[in-house]
């Protein structure tokens, strides 16, 4: 799952959607310097990107697009299902989701002592160009993976991923629908043992 996705399975605890959002940045055992909700936060995210990885409706997802973006596969399925997630925020959520950004960006900027140099220097990028609201769009989606193409000096080919998108719409978003709900439930049940 991508950044929304993280974000929104975090629950309402500012301090562990923090650490969600920006795990990917911290190795091993880094996380034990941070306080205690965003170390859950952490650990959360690697349940989530472990849970994820190994599910079989999200590897029959990576497996549409395997033979063109070998292992960027992943990485794609996991921002076209935040699309989805946005897309059907309603159904999620009864909080707007232009609400729920803000109250996020709003939260970086409160607790910027604590967040990672990565994060602190994509911040204002993400808040600029309001990625998290982006992913509602498939021309929002095609920009988030344009700029990882270039993070990849154009070797990923992630740009064009956005054709497979509209392509195999109703796939992807039925597979998603099944997976999140899945996901959700075993979230929940992590929250609980952190």
């Amino acid at each position: 799952m991508n950044f929304l996705a993280h974000i929104y399975l975090s629950g309402e605890n500012d301090l562990i959607k923090i650490g969600n959002f920006m795990a990917d940045g911290i190795r091993g055992k880094q996380f034990e310097q941070f306080p205690d909700d965003v170390q859950k936060g952490i650990l959360l995210h690697r349940f989530i990107d472990t849970y994820t990885d190994s599910h079989d409706i999200f590897r029959q997802s990576t497996k549409r697009l395997h033979e063109k973006y070998h292992h960027y596969s992943g990485v794609i399925v996991d921002i076209v299902y935040d699309h989805f997630l946005a897309k059907n925020w309603a159904n999620y959520s009864d909080e707007k989701l232009e609400d729920f950004i803000n109250r996020f960006y709003n939260s970086l900027h409160e607790n910027y002592s604590i967040l990672t140099e990565k994060t602190q220097g994509l911040m204002p990028y993400m808040i600029e160009r309001n990625w998290l609201l982006s992913y509602k769009t498939v021309d929002g989606i095609h920009q988030i993976l344009t700029q990882m193409d270039r993070r990849s000096k154009n070797i990923s080919k992630m740009q064009f991923a956005s054709e497979e998108l509209k392509e195999f719409y109703n796939e992807f978003e039925q597979e998603f629908t099944v997976f999140f709900e899945d996901l959700q439930l075993h979230t929940k049940q992590k929250l609980l043992s952190l």
